[in-house]
Protein backbone atom coordinates (compact mmCIF):
# COMPACT_ATOMS: atom_id res chain seq x y z
CA UNK A 1 0.00 0.00 0.00
CA UNK A 2 2.87 2.32 1.49
CA UNK A 3 4.81 1.21 -2.14
CA UNK A 4 1.94 2.35 -4.30
CA UNK A 5 1.34 5.99 -2.75
CA UNK A 6 5.10 6.64 -3.09
CA UNK A 7 5.12 5.27 -6.66
CA UNK A 8 1.84 7.32 -7.18
CA UNK A 9 3.70 10.51 -6.08
CA UNK A 10 6.76 9.79 -8.41
CA UNK A 11 4.52 9.34 -11.65
CA UNK A 12 2.62 12.76 -9.93
CA UNK A 13 5.69 14.63 -9.50
CA UNK A 14 7.16 13.20 -13.18
CA UNK A 15 4.03 14.70 -14.65
CA UNK A 16 4.51 18.02 -12.74
CA UNK A 17 8.27 18.60 -14.23
CA UNK A 18 6.91 17.48 -17.85
CA UNK A 19 4.19 20.05 -17.65
CA UNK A 20 6.68 22.68 -15.98
CA UNK A 21 8.99 21.79 -18.59
CA UNK A 22 6.92 22.49 -21.22
CA UNK A 23 5.27 25.56 -20.06
CA UNK A 24 9.27 27.08 -20.21
CA UNK A 25 9.62 25.60 -24.09
CA UNK A 26 6.00 27.28 -24.93
CA UNK A 27 7.35 31.06 -22.89
CA UNK A 28 10.84 31.07 -24.39
CA UNK A 29 8.98 30.01 -27.84
CA UNK A 30 7.08 33.06 -27.41
CA UNK A 31 9.59 35.25 -26.32
CA UNK A 32 11.50 34.70 -29.53
CA UNK A 33 8.58 35.18 -31.73
CA UNK A 34 8.04 38.24 -30.08
CA UNK A 35 11.53 39.55 -30.36
CA UNK A 36 11.85 38.42 -33.76
CA UNK A 37 8.49 40.69 -34.66
CA UNK A 38 10.05 43.88 -32.75
CA UNK A 39 13.34 43.04 -35.06
CA UNK A 40 10.95 42.85 -38.22
CA UNK A 41 9.19 45.92 -36.99
CA UNK A 42 11.48 48.70 -35.76
CA UNK A 43 15.00 47.21 -36.89
CA UNK A 44 15.43 45.61 -39.61
CA UNK A 45 13.57 43.34 -41.92
CA UNK A 46 14.08 41.16 -45.39
CA UNK A 47 12.66 42.70 -48.48
CA UNK A 48 11.75 40.23 -51.72
CA UNK A 49 10.98 43.58 -54.18
CA UNK A 50 9.57 42.45 -57.29
CA UNK A 51 8.68 44.29 -60.86
CA UNK A 52 10.24 47.27 -63.54
CA UNK A 53 10.16 49.98 -61.61
CA UNK A 54 13.86 49.72 -60.50
CA UNK A 55 15.52 48.28 -63.26
CA UNK A 56 18.49 48.11 -63.44
CA UNK A 57 19.71 48.29 -60.01
CA UNK A 58 16.96 45.73 -58.58
CA UNK A 59 15.77 43.00 -61.09
CA UNK A 60 12.76 42.22 -62.22
CA UNK A 61 12.60 39.21 -59.19
CA UNK A 62 14.84 37.39 -57.24
CA UNK A 63 16.86 39.96 -55.28
CA UNK A 64 16.69 39.75 -51.41
CA UNK A 65 17.59 42.74 -49.43
CA UNK A 66 18.10 43.69 -45.89
CA UNK A 67 16.33 47.03 -45.39
CA UNK A 68 17.03 48.67 -41.57
CA UNK A 69 13.92 50.66 -40.30
CA UNK A 70 16.00 53.12 -37.79
CA UNK A 71 17.35 55.65 -40.26
CA UNK A 72 13.92 56.88 -41.81
CA UNK A 73 12.60 57.05 -37.68
CA UNK A 74 15.61 59.21 -37.01
CA UNK A 75 15.20 61.01 -40.18
CA UNK A 76 18.71 60.25 -41.34
CA UNK A 77 17.78 59.39 -45.20
CA UNK A 78 19.67 61.13 -48.24
CA UNK A 79 18.95 61.68 -51.89
CA UNK A 80 20.03 58.22 -53.90
CA UNK A 81 18.61 56.30 -51.02
CA UNK A 82 16.61 53.45 -52.10
CA UNK A 83 13.74 53.61 -49.35
CA UNK A 84 10.46 51.34 -48.57
CA UNK A 85 7.79 53.63 -48.75
CA UNK A 86 3.52 53.02 -48.11
CA UNK A 87 1.76 53.36 -51.49
CA UNK A 88 -0.20 56.54 -50.94
CA UNK A 89 -2.54 55.45 -53.57
CA UNK A 90 -3.03 51.86 -52.24
CA UNK A 91 -1.99 51.74 -48.34
CA UNK A 92 -1.68 47.87 -48.44
CA UNK A 93 0.74 47.97 -50.37
CA UNK A 94 4.96 49.24 -49.48
CA UNK A 95 6.67 49.48 -52.73
CA UNK A 96 10.58 50.33 -53.32
CA UNK A 97 11.43 53.62 -54.99
CA UNK A 98 14.99 56.51 -54.95
CA UNK A 99 14.65 58.95 -52.63
CA UNK A 100 15.58 62.16 -54.97
CA UNK A 101 14.34 64.96 -53.11
CA UNK A 102 13.78 66.09 -49.94
CA UNK A 103 11.67 68.81 -48.40
CA UNK A 104 12.14 72.11 -49.61
CA UNK A 105 14.12 70.87 -52.57
CA UNK A 106 13.24 71.64 -56.37
CA UNK A 107 12.75 68.86 -58.20
CA UNK A 108 13.07 68.94 -62.51
CA UNK A 109 11.41 65.54 -63.83
CA UNK A 110 10.21 64.40 -67.48
CA UNK A 111 6.02 64.19 -67.11
CA UNK A 112 5.47 61.84 -69.73
CA UNK A 113 8.68 59.47 -70.31
CA UNK A 114 8.75 57.86 -73.87
CA UNK A 115 5.52 60.23 -74.95
CA UNK A 116 7.57 63.76 -74.49
CA UNK A 117 10.64 65.40 -73.63
CA UNK A 118 8.36 67.84 -71.35
CA UNK A 119 9.79 68.37 -68.16
CA UNK A 120 8.18 70.15 -65.11
CA UNK A 121 9.49 71.02 -61.89
CA UNK A 122 8.27 71.31 -58.25
CA UNK A 123 9.66 72.10 -55.11
CA UNK A 124 8.75 69.27 -52.30
CA UNK A 125 7.09 70.57 -49.42
CA UNK A 126 7.65 70.54 -45.66
CA UNK A 127 7.01 67.28 -43.93
CA UNK A 128 7.16 65.35 -47.90
CA UNK A 129 9.75 63.52 -49.94
CA UNK A 130 10.11 62.68 -53.89
CA UNK A 131 10.66 59.23 -54.33
CA UNK A 132 10.72 58.26 -58.17
CA UNK A 133 11.74 54.17 -59.85
CA UNK A 134 15.15 53.97 -61.70
CA UNK A 135 12.97 52.60 -64.72
CA UNK A 136 11.11 55.80 -64.98
CA UNK A 137 9.23 54.04 -68.08
CA UNK A 138 7.41 51.55 -65.95
CA UNK A 139 7.29 53.10 -62.58
CA UNK A 140 4.38 54.59 -60.92
CA UNK A 141 6.17 57.40 -58.29
CA UNK A 142 5.76 60.69 -57.23
CA UNK A 143 5.45 61.98 -61.18
CA UNK A 144 1.99 60.18 -60.69
CA UNK A 145 0.93 60.85 -57.16
CA UNK A 146 3.11 64.14 -55.89
CA UNK A 147 5.62 63.95 -52.91
CA UNK A 148 5.19 61.43 -49.96
CA UNK A 149 4.70 62.20 -46.66
CA UNK A 150 7.70 61.15 -44.75
CA UNK A 151 5.98 59.15 -42.35
CA UNK A 152 5.36 56.36 -45.45
CA UNK A 153 8.70 55.82 -45.43
CA UNK A 154 9.04 52.36 -43.68
CA UNK A 155 12.83 51.69 -44.33
CA UNK A 156 15.73 52.23 -46.29
CA UNK A 157 17.81 49.45 -47.99
CA UNK A 158 21.54 48.71 -47.07
CA UNK A 159 22.40 44.99 -48.03
CA UNK A 160 21.76 42.94 -51.35
CA UNK A 161 21.92 39.56 -49.80
CA UNK A 162 21.30 37.35 -53.13
CA UNK A 163 21.78 36.31 -55.75
CA UNK A 164 25.45 35.72 -54.52
CA UNK A 165 26.96 37.65 -57.74
CA UNK A 166 25.50 41.06 -56.43
CA UNK A 167 25.89 40.26 -52.71
CA UNK A 168 26.93 43.80 -51.24
CA UNK A 169 25.90 47.23 -50.13
CA UNK A 170 23.45 49.19 -51.54
CA UNK A 171 24.62 52.53 -51.13
CA UNK A 172 23.34 56.13 -53.03
CA UNK A 173 22.75 56.24 -56.78
CA UNK A 174 25.24 52.69 -57.10
CA UNK A 175 23.70 52.97 -61.01
CA UNK A 176 22.40 55.23 -63.47
CA UNK A 177 18.66 55.21 -64.38
CA UNK A 178 17.11 53.41 -67.52
CA UNK A 179 16.72 56.37 -70.31
CA UNK A 180 17.47 56.36 -73.74
CA UNK A 181 16.18 59.27 -75.32
CA UNK A 182 15.10 61.38 -72.58
CA UNK A 183 17.32 62.50 -69.43
CA UNK A 184 16.34 63.28 -66.22
CA UNK A 185 17.47 66.13 -64.95
CA UNK A 186 17.14 67.11 -61.13
CA UNK A 187 18.35 70.50 -59.31
CA UNK A 188 18.46 70.54 -55.88
CA UNK A 189 18.76 73.17 -53.72
CA UNK A 190 17.66 73.80 -50.27
CA UNK A 191 14.98 76.88 -50.49
CA UNK A 192 14.53 76.86 -46.26
CA UNK A 193 18.51 78.13 -46.24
Amino acid sequence: MAFRKVRDFLYVMREKNIVREGMEMAFLTLKVFCGLHVANKYLFTIVLPYGPSMLPTLSLNGDLILAERVSTRLGSVDRGDIVLVRSPLHPTVVVTKRLIGLEGDSVSYVVEPGKSDRTDTTVVPKGHVWVEGDNIYASRDSRNFGPVPYGLLEGKFIWRIWPPKDFGSLGPNKTEPISDKVSRTYIFFNTNS
